[in-house]
This record gives C-alpha cells, sequence and structure tokens, in this order.
C-alpha cells in the first residue's frame, strides 16, 4: 500500500507516519523542508498548496491513500478536490470538530453545525475555520464520488502541543517561564473542553485507511475523558510550581477585555468554540478501534509538561502579542531577551506606538 500525506508533520500527522511505517505500508510525506527519506518514508520537498506541486506529486503513483492535512480557502479546495479524488482509492480530509455547534448533549457526527445553524450575519460572510471546513466537507459531499473520508479532531495535543484555553504554548508556557502572567478570559474557565493525545487520532485514521466501511462518511476522533480548562491549569500550575519553585502568575479578566487582543475573525474562536462545553460522543470511530485504551487527558497532559520542561524548545514566537498581553499585565519584556532587530521593533511599536506598527504593516503589504 502507498499512501501520501499532505502536509504530514504536525501533532497528528508525525505519529500518523509511524503507524503506518510500523504497518510496512510505504508512506510519502510532502513539507516545506527538506527531510532525509529512509526505508520505507519517503519526503518531498514543496508547498503542497501550490498546485503545479500537488500536480506533481499526484502523479507519482495512482495512491492506495491520501491523507490531507492541509488548509485550504474554500475556493483553493474547489479547484482541487477532482484532481484528489481522482488519483486515490481514498481521499482523507482533514476537517474539525470546531465545525458543530453549541450542544447541551455529547456531540455526535449529525449534530448539527454551525455552518447551518448561526444567524450571525457577519459570522457568516467570513471564511473563518469552522466555516471553512464545513464549506469543503459539503464540496466533498457534492462530487457525486464517494471515495472520501472525513476526520474532524478536536484539540490535539502531546509534548509538542500543550494548549491552554485559546492559547497554544508559545503563549501561555512562555510568559510563565519568563516570569510573565498568564491572561486568561475568566468565562473559559469552568468550561469543559475534551483533549486527545495525537497519538490516540492517528490510531483512529489508520483503522479508517483501506476501510471501505469508512467511505462516504464524517468521524470524529477523541477521548471520551472531558474535563474542564480550570483543572487543565491547576495542573500546568502545579508542575510549573514544582520546577520553577513558585506559581506562576495568573490574570482573569472578562471575555470582552480579553477579546481586544484579537482580530475580528480570531474572536469567533473564543465566542464559537472555547466558551462552549465540548463533549463527544465516539461510539462511531469506536466500531473500529479500541478508544478505551486512549489516554486520559489529566494524565497525558501532566507527563507531556514534564517532558517538555526537560528539553525547552518553543517555536517562532509573536512579539506582538506579547506586547499586548504586557500591556494588560502592566508589564514590559527586556529587550535582551527578545531575538533579532525586528522583533525588538515590532514589541516596541506594539508596545508605545500600536498606530505606527498598524501603518508599518499596511505599507509593507502594497510591497
Amino acid at each position: 500500500m502507498k499512501v501520501l500525506l499532505l502536509g504530514g508533520t504536525g501533532v497528528i500527522g508525525t505519529y500518523l507516519l509511524q503507524l503506518l511505517k510500523e504497518q510496512d505500508i510505504e508512506v510519502f510525506v510532502t513539507s516545506r523542508r527538506c527531510i532525509k527519506s529512509h526505508e520505507n518514508l519517503h519526503y518531498i520537498q514543496g508547498n503542497a498548496k501550490d498546485l503545479v506541486f500537488l500536480h506533481e506529486c499526484l502523479q507519482i503513483h495512482k495512491w492506495d491513500a491520501i491523507v490531507d492535512f492541509m488548509n485550504y480557502n474554500t475556493q483553493s479546495f474547489k479547484e482541487r478536490v477532482d484532481m484528489l479524488l481522482n488519483r486515490t482509492k481514498q481521499y482523507v480530509f482533514l476537517s474539525s470538530a470546531r465545525v458543530y455547534a453549541n450542544s447541551e448533549r455529547l456531540i455526535t457526527e449529525a449534530s448539527p453545525r454551525l455552518l447551518e445553524v448561526s444567524t450571525d450575519v457577519n459570522f457568516l460572510k467570513t471564511d473563518g475555520y469552522a466555516l471553512t471546513k464545513a464549506r469543503q466537507e459539503d464540496i466533498l459531499k457534492k462530487t457525486g464520488k464517494r471515495n472520501w473520508t472525513i476526520i474532524r479532531p478536536y484539540i490535539t495535543c502531546d509534548n509538542n502541543k500543550l494548549d491552554l484555553g485559546v492559547w497554544h504554548k508559545e503563549v501561555w508556557l512562555y510568559r510563565a517561564l519568563h516570569n510573565k502572567t498568564i491572561i486568561l478570559p475568566i468565562d473559559i474557565c469552568h468550561v469543559t473542553t475534551t483533549l486527545t493525545h495525537g497519538l490516540d487520532v492517528a490510531k483512529g485514521i489508520v483503522a479508517l485507511i483501506g476501510n471501505s466501511q469508512a467511505y462516504g462518511d464524517a468521524f470524529h476522533i477523541t477521548t471520551n475523558s472531558s474535563i474542564t480548562w480550570q483543572e487543565v491549569l491547576d495542573i500546568y500550575i502545579e508542575i510549573l510550581k514544582n520546577s520553577l519553585g513558585k506559581k506562576p502568575k495568573i490574570l482573569l479578566v472578562e471575555i470582552a477585555r480579553f477579546s481586544i487582543l484579537f482580530s475580528e475573525n480570531q474572536k469567533y474562536t473564543i465566542v464559537y468554540d472555547r466558551v462552549w462545553d465540548r463533549r463527544f460522543d465516539n461510539s462511531k470511530i469506536a466500531q473500529f478501534v479500541d478508544i478505551g485504551q486512549f489516554y486520559e487527558s489529566k494524565y497525558f497532559i501532566k507527563n507531556a509538561l514534564e517532558e517538555f520542561l526537560q528539553k525547552i524548545q518553543f517555536k517562532n514566537i509573536n512579539y506582538e502579542l506579547m506586547a499586548k498581553l504586557d500591556k494588560m499585565a502592566n508589564e514590559t519584556m527586556s529587550l535582551k531577551k527578545i531575538p533579532g532587530t525586528t522583533d525588538k521593533i515590532t514589541y516596541l511599536l506594539a508596545m508605545y506606538c500600536p498606530p505606527i506598527l498598524k501603518f508599518r504593516r499596511k505599507l509593507s503589504s502594497k510591497f
């Protein structure tokens, strides 16, 4: 079997390619970085969003399965959906459980999606993440083909991806380790969420690859255990207290004040997802994988943070956002801790001259 992963170097894709390798499946992975191939794992360097590059990848083989991790806008997806479906026996589309509307019950794959039930006209005019994924699901369903499978993961974590509310570790954990205040909306603390280990999502996908019963259908893959964001925060605080010798500083603010940190589109992630309870009925995927063996959230996030602290390695830090958070917390950051002149200037402008930063960004976008 030959499987192509488009953009499969993230938290789910990394585990997926390992599981496929263990089954002696020949795996091809697209990546913008140059990564050395070995044994039955082949890396193809290039941007999978580029139509020419994608066409070349699709011609390498008539694929047994294509697993697509790319985030397209709706128009881009329309331009390539037929090409993708025609070059594989099974196209696995990574959607998101964020497509679901608010629900007081356990969410099933048949639960209403925001796209169908939202009455927010301004929201529906956007191509925001939850709407984009739902629209692309609909495009798949309207092709007249059935050699596709939709996967709807929710929040996935491991020692490289540790979320807290709306923040990735490059925000909340970076601040904690630099003796800065972690800022959260008070409305989110008692919300119940579902955090699933990336390995468990990958196990579910493997169970569906090559499975004709999964054709023309959608599955969310999450753990059965749920946890409040306050419980997540308490776990993180306890570990950091042991590591740093003191508790990290926490500031809880009203959501209206918190929302000024974000653009209009970014705010939808909060009001149409993170402030809602998210608990899932996993009986559908449980037909194909033993979800009873999935990690319990409260245990794996503890282990994941402890592992990360043994080898601290952050990805890109958004210093404009850091400046906004510092202003809200009445703090400042030493320029010695900010690498590079560009990041230093960005921080200073965001901290003291936001209009100039806005003008600078607008000017650069014209060239």
